[in-house]
């Protein structure tokens, strides 16, 4: 299996299409592993003229698991609201110098970036801190880590930080009341669904690091100002159904970004159906064949 390295971390990755052509690379949110990137999705890409490229972020699937480090969420905020540096064993930093470890092993000096959610901060710190990088940037169901926008809802607050299940049967009800909870609402099929759930769940199953991520995302702060810096050709996508992360977050990543372009999916929530896939796709390969052009 191919794997790229950054320091001691081992990055599961693959890749779809020729090499020789355009890099995208898609990044992935909180807790999920590249397979959510579906294969059927990643081909529709290559057909726009990318070589597509899709990894596991560290403590999610097939890459290196921080299982020595407990998971204290709680800690985090505490350190935090005390005006102390807080306690955790990576940022998002770390996590876009994994991403761009994954193009150092493919050769790629250059790259589109998609992240979602978590993976839009994540290109967003990639911008940031690694802008000769890339060449363009698409941030997806994301926000900029101010404490005033992109808040969840109740419900989906409820079901963000409900105990982790125990088993496969619990780990897929418990995917269900997320995506009933965020989801599009009119693309909702248990069928399709319980099977992505199934197969997520028998890839790898490891909610200690999904908790692991969540301090990262909590530990890294505003990216706001920084942002402001930005000249790396930026799209922000939010669904206006999104609950989990409010469309907000979307909106004032895009204001943070000088010429960055903004478009609300109306009925989109926080997930990625295959009724999306066309426009999504669409989106993402008009804008960064204008980048390159």
């Amino acid at each position: 299996m191919p794997y790229a390295r950054n320091g001691d971390v081992e990055l599961y990755y693959e890749t779809f299409g020729e090499p020789g052509e355009p890099a995208l690379l898609l990044v992935n949110g909180l807790g999920s592993q590249c397979i959510n990137y579906r294969v059927e999705w990643c081909e529709k890409l290559v057909a726009e003229g990318f070589f597509v490229i899709r990894f596991d972020n560290r403590d999610v699937g097939l890459s290196t698991k921080f299982a020595d480090v407990a998971p204290d969420v709680a800690g985090v905020l505490a350190a935090i609201g005390a005006g102390e540096r807080p306690p955790v064993p990576y940022t998002l930093s770390d996590l876009a110098a994994d991403a761009v470890a994954v193009l150092d092993a493919l050769g790629v000096e250059r790259a589109h970036v998609m992240g979602v959610s978590m993976g839009g901060m994540i290109v967003q710190t990639m911008a940031i801190e690694h802008p000769g990088r890339l060449r363009s940037m698409t941030s997806v169901m994301s926000t900029t880590g101010d404490a005033d926008v992109g808040l969840p809802s109740p419900e989906a607050r409820k079901v963000l930080f409900a105990p982790p299940p125990a088993d496969r049967d619990a780990a897929v009800a418990q995917y269900l009341a997320g995506i009933r909870a965020w989801g599009s609402p009119a693309c909702y099929d248990e069928g399709r669904l319980r099977a992505l759930a199934g197969e997520a769940f028998d890839r790898c199953f490891d909610p200690a690091g999904r908790a692991r991520q969540m301090m990262a995302i909590v530990g890294s702060g505003s990216r706001s100002a920084a942002l402001h810096d930005v000249r790396v050709p930026a799209l922000v996508l939010h669904g206006d159904a999104d609950r989990l992360i409010d469309a907000s977050g979307g909106r004032r990543t895009a204001e943070a970004i000088p010429g960055a372009r903004f478009v609300l999916l109306e009925g989109m929530g926080h997930d990625y159906p295959p009724e999306y896939w066309d426009r999504w796709t669409q989106l993402v390969s008009e804008h960064a064949h204008a980048a390159d052009a």
